[in-house]
């Protein structure tokens, strides 16, 4: 008579593994999990921690039965399910299914059919890791309780026997709010200004970027003709942006490009600067002319 016993999942190692492991050994398959929630009930106590309730899956009683007599046969059970979190799952199903002292029953983990691999993991038998079966049954919740709080929905607006799943229907959910934002977002004009400043007695020129007015950031440029004092030359953001626009973008003065490498653009951009000290005077002209235009 065996005096263990092994479960693995698929019948189809069966054969192979007592093979390998010889007289001693009784080996049976579970043929997948033994134990799930009611299909005609949600399964799961939402008001007492979400406490779920399992039966025994339709069809697996004769199963059961026979592994309960291989079970109180054998000194110890080892627990040969696959080794991921399902496979942590289900030997902890057979657990409290077979309803026998734990002391007795012992988890083994293989990743491939040898002889040396089967041997190994006899002697390398643990305790059922409880982190794996919990991250199972809330995977399995979370199924259950997107399915059947969604999936009626799904009947009603699209199709019947659509399932939703916890995955899709929050991906769905992220789509639907990112659009939405997409959809009321308001666009707003914004401009920076960046200026080159002669440092005296020195003379060294150094570069510097609006941020604040009167201790107040620079967001949007103002809707009236404002001219902000910089403590140097004056120049006024809308304004100043359409003399770039409307009047240099022709050759009257240069031409201002938007070339896809980096330093050429900033080569364009120190050029821009550079362009507007020597064309000054000029320029606040043509700022005055627009601001009578305005008026």
């Amino acid at each position: 008579m065996a005096k263990y016993l092994v479960i693995v999942e698929s019948p189809a190692k069966v054969k192979t593994i007592k093979k390998f492991l010889g007289a001693n050994y009784d080996v049976e398959a579970s043929n997948g999990h033994v134990r799930d929630f009611p299909k005609s009930q949600f399964g799961i106590d939402v008001e007492h921690d979400f406490e779920p309730k399992y039966i025994t899956i339709r069809g697996k009683g004769e199963l059961l039965a026979k592994l309960r007599k291989a079970a109180k046969k054998a000194d110890k059970i080892y627990l040969a399910t696959d080794p991921d979190r399902e496979g942590e799952a289900i030997s902890w199903h057979l657990m409290q299914a077979l309803k026998e002292d734990p002391k007795k029953m012992h988890r083994i983990t293989f990743n491939e059919i040898t002889k040396t691999a089967v041997k190994s993991s006899i002697k390398q038998a643990r305790d059922l890791d409880m982190d794996l079966v919990d991250a199972q049954q809330a995977r399995r919740m979370l199924d259950r309780m997107v399915g059947y709080t969604i999936s009626p929905l799904l009947w009603a607006k699209v199709k019947r026997g659509l399932s939703a799943g916890r995955v899709q229907s929050v991906a769905v959910r992220l789509v639907v709010d990112r659009e939405n934002e997409i959809r009321a977002f308001v666009p707003q004009e914004y401009w920076s200004i960046d200026a080159k400043f002669t440092a005296p007695p020195s003379r060294k020129v150094f570069a510097a970027k609006l941020v604040k007015v009167d201790g107040k950031r620079v967001d949007t440029p103002p809707k009236e003709l404002e001219l902000l004092p910089l403590g140097a030359k004056i120049i006024t953001l809308e304004l100043a942006v359409r003399f770039l626009t409307d009047y240099l973008d022709g050759d009257r003065y240069f031409r201002v490009a938007y070339p896809e490498h980096n330093l050429v653009r900033a080569r364009a951009q120190m050029k821009l600067v550079a362009d507007m000290e020597a064309h000054w005077d000029e320029m606040q002209a043509i700022v005055a002319e627009e601001a009578a235009k305005r008026n």
